[in-house]
């Protein structure tokens, strides 16, 4: 965690974030279920974006093991949730991570997994779209923008030729056609702004994408840059970190409370820590100390109505429109 970020970090307190949280909603923050378990199986990516809050690079070796992901899918089942969502780094890089994808369906379990799209050109990478389709994933696929300029700048070069690509191999085996298979695009804003809102700016994807690559896609969802990971050290070098937590937090917005993910899932790390949120877990923030903080002690009674720590990153979640990772909430 770097100075810059320990400054503006309490735990469970009464931070800023905790103030206009229970000027609101007269209590604070807390979790309501456990509809979903997300789980960051490893950090190891072919790439190493600008806007990663977790850092992840093709030098990052940590991965979770299997006996963690049996842990995590017995959790899930326990608290009766309904998807796993798998995230990383590049999560098809995690040597079970198709074990774990086809264990979780067989056990009636929703995957959702969160891919860079250019680790599917890679050997040994190259059938995953035949693989997702035959198991029904719902794959959430990060493309910051519809030109190959703004692209370049986030994620490096050939990340957009690769990725659009890769969509048009994901088409070809029904997603973002079909009603089952869900291709949803990530936009990230490219520098210190809050996203546009996503109902426009998925107009203007599906015209630029469809006239200039012919691909499609289920939805689009706008998610706000966190001041924290690699974006935070872009903000401290540019001398913008502290405009831009004043335009997270001056953008307020109390109707997104209602719609936090964190109120409605846990957030388990490589290493089996639970977390509140992929936020938190970037921050080496585990749950509240009253309530299981591994998965081998996973309590889905006690974890369902936990505090949520907070810091004031948490007003990156709720400026605007809010964010999370199905997109604007508000």
């Amino acid at each position: 965690m770097s100075i810059a970020t320990s400054v503006y970090l309490t735990i469970g307190g009464n931070n800023a974030f905790d103030q206009e949280v229970s000027s609101t909603m007269r209590a604070p923050l807390r979790a309501r279920a456990i509809n979903t378990v997300q789980v960051n199986i490893g950090l190891t990516c072919d790439l190493a974006c600008r806007h990663c809050h977790v850092e992840s690079s093709p030098k990052r070796t940590e991965q979770m093991s299997w006996d963690t992901m049996e842990l995590v899918i017995n959790a899930a089942q326990r608290a009766s949730a309904q998807t796993i969502d798998i995230t990383g780094g590049a999560p098809e890089m995690n040597p079970h991570f198709r074990q774990f994808v086809v264990e979780a369906r067989g056990r009636g379990l929703a995957v959702t997994v969160h891919t860079n799209l250019t680790i599917l050109t890679h050997d040994g990478y190259q059938d995953m779209p035949a693989f997702f389709s035959d198991h029904g994933v719902h794959l959430v696929a990060s493309l910051p923008c519809y030109t190959p300029e703004n692209v370049k700048k986030q994620r490096g070069l050939h990340v957009y030729e690769e990725s659009i690509e890769v969509i048009r191999q994901l088409n070809a085996v029904g997603y973002g056609l079909s009603e089952g298979l869900l291709l949803d695009l990530v936009y990230n804003p490219g520098g210190p702004t809050l996203p546009p809102p996503q109902a426009k700016l998925e107009e203007d994807y599906r015209r630029e994408l469809g006239e200039r690559c012919g691909i499609s896609f289920s939805r689009l969802l706008t998610i706000t840059n966190m001041p924290i990971g690699r974006f935070l050290h872009d903000l401290d070098r540019d001398g913008t970190g502290n405009a831009y937590r004043l335009i997270l937090k001056d953008g307020f917005n109390a109707e997104t409370l209602e719609g936090l993910m964190c109120r409605d899932q846990i957030h388990v790390s490589h290493d089996g820590t639970l977390h509140d949120c992929d936020f938190n877990y970037a921050l080496n923030i585990p749950t509240a100390i009253e309530a299981p903080t591994h998965i081998r002690d996973f309590n889905p009674k006690s974890l369902a109505k936990r505090r949520i720590n907070t810091g004031e990153h948490c007003f990156g979640c709720t400026a605007g429109s809010g964010s999370s990772c199905g997109g604007a909430i508000a």
